[in-house]
Formats: C-alpha cells, structure tokens, sequence
C-alpha cells in the first residue's frame, strides 16, 4: 500500500529566492471635501500586526501586499463606515469599464444639469448647460475630487444618480466587496453608504490590475478647468518614495481618510485609514505608515512555477520518479526578521502508482511559521509517466512482494 510522504524543511534549507527586485469646497455640516474638524480618535488604540499591535490614530485602518494579498496590519478593517469621497474609486471604475467596453469614449461630451451644477462639497465648477469630455470629467473626478463631475458622469450613463447608484451596487458584487453598499456616485453622506476598509483596499487592487492605462492618472498632480488649478489631494505623491494614487475622503462625521498604494521596484503596497482628525494627521500617519510597510517586510520567492519541489517515486512507472512541482510561482510577504523560521510540509503518498499525467495534484504544500498566514498550495506532476507494459510489470510487482513494501 502506498505510504504517507510527509516532509518539513526549514525555510533556509530550501534555497528561498531573495527578495524580489525589488476636498475643497465643503463649508457646510457632514459634506464631502473639507469641513470642520473630526473629533480625534482615542488615543492609544492599536492596529494587529503580525509583529505585534501597531498604534494607529486611525479609526480604521488596512495595509496589504498588492501582489500577494498578505495583511500587513489591520484595525477595524471589517468595519462598516462613511466611506466620504474614497467610494468615487467604486464610480471610477465603473468608467473604466465602460470606456474598456467601447460604451463610453474619452471624447464623447455629456451634459451639465442644473443638479450636477447645483451640486455642493468638492467640486470641479462645470458649467450648467455645458458639455464635458468624459476624459475631463475622469480628472475633475480624479484630480479635484469633484462632486459636480461624479453626477454629469452618473446620469450620462444611467440617466440618475439612484439609478447610477444600483450599477455601482451591481459592480460591488461581481468584485466580491460584499460588505458596500452604495446610495451615490461621490460618497455624500447617507446613513446606507457604507464600506470597509477591507472593500476598498480589494477596489483598489482591482483599479491598479485592471485598468493600468487609466489608472497613471492618480499620479497627476493637478488639473485646471474652467480657469481653476486644483492640486491632487493625495497627500503621499510628492512625499512618499513610488507613491502613484489614490483617493481622499473627508466628512465631518467620517473623520480625515485615504486610499492610496505606493510601488518600490516589485513591491506595491495599498493602504487605507479613514476616521483621522485632520489633515495633517492624514498626511503624517499615512506617511509613517506607509514608511513602516515597506520598511519592516519583504517578498520572498519560495519557489517559482517550473521549479522542481520534490522528486517522487512511482510504482510500475516507465520512469522511477516524477517531479512535483507548485505550478505556479509562491510568493510571500514575511517580517523581515522572520523569514528563516519559516516551515514548508511536503504531504503526498508515496509511491505514486503509474500511470502519472503532467499537471495531475499528487500531494500539497504547507507553509507555516511565526507571524506567517497558513498557505496551501497544491503539489504536481510535473511530466507524465507511461505505466510499464506487462512484461516489463513482472519483476517490479514479484520485487514488491518480496521485499514486503
């Protein structure tokens, strides 16, 4: 009978891979873009990380590895809040994927109602009764952060707001950010306009990977219309090294936040907080926090695609073993002073009967260790293995049977 492989290597002594190569406008109560102070939150309140609590002025707060997904620190990110003006990243990329469709152009012209014009918080100041070029409207979105281009661009494609809203609802679940909800296109406050931390953080993962030409636009700095020149409010660009997007939000009642992902070689980082007092308390602790991803983590390479894991026997075989390999490149992001107290289990019966199919799951990997997120990859064959014809059978079976295998 074939018997239990089980194997644990200490991560050094499986040759890791190094590191890889590495809102103006709002003056009254609870409206999006600047406003009057938010009451600070308690001091002393700290972040889980796997190196150990993290204090956080945050409310909320979420740092992952774009690449691998890895949480880098979390505190409340499950929690359901005003989200402000970050949700416009959900009406952004519903933009994008009409512009990705064909059913929307960057140089078709919509309308300015009297509503978007009306429109209060952050705004773009369009005009009523002008036309406004899609790509003028991504920025005045982007850049500006206004609540006047969210509307034009919201009942350009569905005709209203609400009706705008239900699409954003639609596209939050084919994403998977299933604890949103969505009642605007600029995240005017509504006690029903809810998301997380979590939400976002995977929104934004998305604008980043699917829409890589659009999203270059989170890195400009300003943008002039109507003869008005806003700066981008991001306040990481220009001050954080691979900063490139994305979002600021800002309500009374939601505090000071931001979405926002910074690159460094082959590491890209996105981070979200919201519920801070201030500006400057948004600048200083994205900043240092930020800082703090990069500085105290790394990617590691465990294995790549085609590398071979472990050599297995096989039972009336043409070849006496099969290579089984991950399939696909293992990537992890670890504490820096943790990566050798990694552990990798290799678990497949051995030995493996012929015949053996290229790509055939044989066995899996287990990784595991201090502070490291428990990950399971599956073990394959990494060629195909013929079974023996039966004459060439006989001895191997007659062999197994004496030697009582």
């Amino acid at each position: 009978m074939p018997k239990r492989r089980d194997m644990i290597v200490a991560a050094a002594a499986i040759g890791l891979v190094g590191g890889l190569p590495g809102e103006a406008g709002a003056q009254a109560r609870n409206q999006p873009g600047r406003g009057s102070r938010a009451p600070a939150p308690p001091p002393g309140s700290p972040a889980s990380t796997p190196l150990g609590p993290v204090d956080t002025i945050a409310r909320q707060a979420l740092i992952i590895d774009a690449d691998t997904g890895a949480v880098l620190l979390e505190k409340n990110a499950d929690e359901r809040m005003p989200p402000s003006s970050m949700s416009k990243l959900m009406t952004m990329y519903v933009v994008f994927d009409l512009l990705k469709q064909g059913r929307l152009r960057l140089d078709q012209e919509l309308p300015v109602t009297e509503r978007a014009w009306r429109m209060g918080g952050s705004k773009m100041f369009v005009q009523i009764g002008n036309q406004v070029k899609v790509e003028d409207l991504i920025r005045g979105v982007i850049i500006q952060s206004g609540n006047d281009a969210c509307i034009v661009l919201a009942e350009g494609i569905s005709g209203s707001e609400t009706q705008f809203a239900e699409t954003l609802n639609e596209y939050g679940k084919r994403l998977g950010l299933n604890a949103s909800n969505f009642r605007n296109a600029t995240g005017w406050p509504d006690p029903e306009h809810r998301m997380t931390c979590r939400d976002l953080a995977t929104l934004a993962r998305h604008i980043i990977n699917d829409f890589p030409e659009y999203y270059r636009i989170y890195s400009e700095r300003s943008f002039r219309w109507n003869d008005i020149n806003q700066e981008n409010r991001n306040p990481l660009l220009g001050r954080v090294a691979g900063a490139d997007g994305l979002k600021t939000g800002h309500t009374e009642d939601a505090g000071y936040g931001l979405t926002g992902s910074a690159k460094r070689g082959d590491r890209r980082l996105i981070l979200v907080v919201n519920g801070l007092p201030s500006m400057a308390a948004r600048r200083e602790e994205t900043e240092r926090l930020m800082e703090w991803g990069f500085r105290e983590f790394e990617n590691v390479a465990l294995f790549r695609a085609s590398d071979t894991i472990e050599e297995a026997p096989v039972y009336l075989g043409e070849q006496l073993k099969v290579p089984l390999v991950g399939g696909r490149d293992v990537v992890l992001t670890l504490p820096r002073q943790w990566r050798r107290s990694l552990q990798v289990k290799l678990r497949y019966d051995t030995p493996i009967p012929a015949p053996v199919a290229k790509g055939q799951e044989l066995g899996r990997l287990e990784v595991s260790g201090a502070g490291v997120p428990p990950m399971t990859v599956p073990l394959l064959a990494g060629a195909d293995v013929a079974r023996l014809g039966l004459i060439p059978r006989i001895p191997a079976v007659i062999g197994r049977m004496v030697g009582g295998a």
